[in-house]
């Protein structure tokens, strides 16, 4: 490092921030440098995201002081800290849906024309530079809502960068892409580097921060623990600062005899998205669903939950032919769905804690269309309990909670309803190792109660860890099926990456 980079271009001193009836950050000190990818930890509620947003000027601190280039600065709203050089990319996509790429990008940096208009043509042409500089191939034109989530963070991205920002935060910017993706970010980022940018960057995959990282903070119940070199410190090191102890079994898989089939699903179709998918599910059985974002993975377990309609195809549950053509259908007849995206389609991001735990379970506190509040209470304060929701109120807006404190509630919502049959859909997205191991038990507890789970999850160590099968998806269609015994990461990729070989004999996962 020259003598810019090894001073902090960052300063954070003794940043205090409290919420009704919350620490969340206690004295935290951090910094960074130019130059530099400084990685922030700790378990979902540790204060990563509140930290990152006084920063970024969405929280005031109630103490402490910020410096850029050793003057004090002050951060009242996200404009002050972009006119400072900062840019933040949320966890939580931040896009306009019904506006253009090129107008997200641009958006508040409008180039104009003559005659104070905006000169679209230039706001284009700037913004297939800007791609093109990521080698992404995505229409500046395009309407955002029509692209899927990987093009959108990659939107997200591009639009930090059109503001040659001198520190960009990064939070799980990994999350949603697919490995090429993320080898193209990765590159992005050393590029970053080389140009002098400081990185801040956030995420729960330990093997990401080992490529990427060149010096960690750690932070435990909003305070500092430690900030040490990535290079010298070992990923178990860094899971026992975060944690607090080791974890020895990272995926604690508990092993059962499959017992009856509970869910059978025989030649679904869905025009141009899934083709002739048949398979079979049995109790106290995990099936993990890998493959590729855009494989058809999500909409094979939307279609199975009557969120979206099926063209053909035989749904039997519990040995009964049924044709669901709602959720609400799916959840009478004991199935559950833990979908991807949980900001828009999993909580009641504005409603507490409380109401979202137990929405799916009303009636059994409801008599004549009155609901037994003390009831209500007391089912959703055991299930927040069993959940470890970080929350000292169940009255709390969920909109205020962490994003894996968030993924507990709308596991919780789901345990709640009883259902027998559980879609997970990135279960432990967002979510820190020790929570990981949380939700990882509590899928044995649920395969102890003689329920059945059907994982998709775009993590491998996680697919081989916890699932007993594995059906391989490609292009819409079922590729590939392992036992547990079978299964390896390359033969997984091989198949998720190349589909089914010519003159094979898989059977798209036909039923017995």
């Amino acid at each position: 490092m020259n003598g810019e980079q090894s001073q902090p271009f960052l300063q954070m001193r003794g940043i205090v921030k409290r919420f009704p009836g919350v620490l969340a950050l206690s004295g935290v000190n951090f910094d960074a440098r130019l130059g530099e990818v400084h990685v922030l930890l700790g378990e979902n509620g540790a204060g990563k995201s509140t930290l990152i947003k006084v920063l970024s000027g969405v929280y005031p601190p109630d103490a402490g002081e910020i410096l850029f280039g050793g003057r004090p600065v002050t951060i009242r709203n996200p404009h002050d800290a972009q006119l400072l050089g900062v840019s933040t990319i949320y966890q939580e996509l931040n896009l306009v849906p019904d506006m253009t790429v090129a107008e997200n990008i641009f958006l508040g940096q409008e180039p104009m024309g003559r005659f104070g208009t905006v000169d679209r043509k230039q706001q284009v042409r700037q913004t297939r530079d800007l791609l093109a500089s990521l080698h992404l191939q995505i229409d500046p034109q395009a309407v955002v809502k029509r692209l899927g989530i990987a093009q959108q963070q990659m939107v997200e991205i591009a639009k930090a960068l059109s503001f040659n920002s001198r520190l960009i935060i990064m939070d799980e910017p990994t999350a949603v892409l697919t490995t090429h993706e993320i080898e193209r970010l990765f590159a992005t980022i050393a590029e970053l580097k080389q140009r002098n940018v400081a990185i801040i960057y956030i995420s729960h995959r330990l093997d990401e921060v080992k490529m990427l990282g060149d010096r960690a903070t750690v932070l435990r119940d909003g305070a500092w623990v430690g900030t040490v070199p990535v290079a010298s410190t070992s990923v178990d090191q860094l899971v026992r600062m975060m944690v607090g102890r080791d974890l020895k079994d990272k995926f604690p898989k508990l092993v059962i005899a499959p017992g009856e089939e509970i869910l059978r699903v025989e030649n679904l179709s869905r025009k141009r998205v899934l083709y002739d998918i048949s398979f079979q599910l049995r109790r106290g059985e995990i099936l993990g669903i890998a493959g590729l974002v855009g494989a058809g993975r999500t909409e094979l377990a939307r279609a199975i939950f009557g969120a979206d309609e099926r063209d053909s195809g035989r749904i039997t549950v519990q040995g009964q032919t049924v044709d669901i053509k709602s959720p609400a259908h799916a959840i009478r007849k004991g199935i559950a769905l833990l979908p991807e995206d949980r900001k828009r389609h999993g909580v009641l991001a504005h409603m507490s804690i409380k109401h979202n735990i137990t929405l799916s379970a009303l009636s059994n506190f409801t008599r004549s269309g009155v609901i037994n509040l003390q009831q209500e209470h007391t089912h959703a304060k055991e299930y927040a309990a069993s959940m470890r929701i970080a929350s000292p109120d169940l009255n709390r807006w969920v909109y205020y909670l962490s994003g894996g404190n968030q993924q507990k509630v709308v596991i919780a919502k789901w345990l709640s309803s009883q259902a027998d049959i559980f879609l997970f859909d990135e279960p432990t997205r967002g979510i820190d190792v020790a929570a990981k191991v949380e939700v990882y038990q509590l899928m044995g507890e649920l395969l102890k109660r003689g329920a059945a789970i059907m994982m998709i999850s775009s993590e491998l160590p996680e697919i081989l860890g916890m699932s007993d099968r594995i059906l391989v998806m490609h292009g819409g269609r079922i590729c590939g099926e392992f036992t547990r015994a079978e299964a390896t990461e390359e033969n997984i990729l091989d198949r998720a990456l190349r589909g089914a070989p010519e003159h094979s004999d898989i059977t798209n996962g036909d039923v017995a």
